[in-house]
């Protein structure tokens, strides 16, 4: 018995190391994830690279794009860069789920894992700039005397944040993928065990 309480483990927990069985589920995983990935980037940057709207203020017609706010040209470019590595990615684990084999070369899970990790920060630097950016928009700057522009221009504004949202989940989704790339990358280290 602990301290606690509670009796040791009698040694009759199933423990599950077959390891054919866990590498596909983790192969699955990724795929699903990096479609997941393609998915929510092809639609941030199509929400967002595609709203526009006329406004008509004191007889002066006024269009509002995303290109006049430099936060959401660099959302639609990060969107379009994560669908592309994403879609590369995604042949990449079809091939292996296919073929079956593991990932067992350290360069190849070396420069994964650096992509990954490169695009979940620019995805998450993506999304804070755009996030600023609405947040200006939505509720203005009093002390500096800056107007609530989502007032004029809602359906903008209503787009670009539904534009935002998909990338937030784009950023979520590639957080789990660098957490799994980097999972798939130092097990490789631990397969050269010491021979006695």
């Amino acid at each position: 018995m602990s301290y606690l309480g509670v009796g040791v483990s009698p040694g009759n927990v199933p423990v599950y190391t077959n390891l054919k069985v866990n590498e596909k589920r983790v192969r699955v995983g990724e795929l699903v994830l990096r479609f997941m990935v393609c998915a929510f980037a092809v639609v941030s940057a199509l929400l967002v690279g595609t709203d526009s709207q006329v406004k008509e203020i004191f007889g002066i017609r006024k269009k509002a794009k995303f290109t006049d706010v430099k936060a959401l040209v660099f959302l639609v470019i990060v969107s379009g860069l994560a669908a592309a590595y994403s879609l590369a990615q995604v042949v990449r684990c079809v091939l292996s789920v296919m073929r079956g084999g593991l990932l067992l070369n350290k360069p190849l899970a070396w420069a994964i894992f650096s992509g990954d990790q490169v695009m979940a920060y620019l995805g998450v630097s993506a999304v804070a700039a755009a996030e600023q950016s609405g947040a200006l928009a939505k509720l203005g700057q009093p002390e500096l005397q800056w107007m609530k522009v989502c007032n004029m221009y809602a359906k903008f504004c209503n787009q670009i944040g539904e534009g935002i949202g998909a990338a937030l989940l784009l950023s979520l989704s590639m957080i789990f993928l660098s957490a799994l790339s980097a999972f798939s990358l130092f097990r490789l280290y631990g397969l050269n065990k010491p021979k006695k």
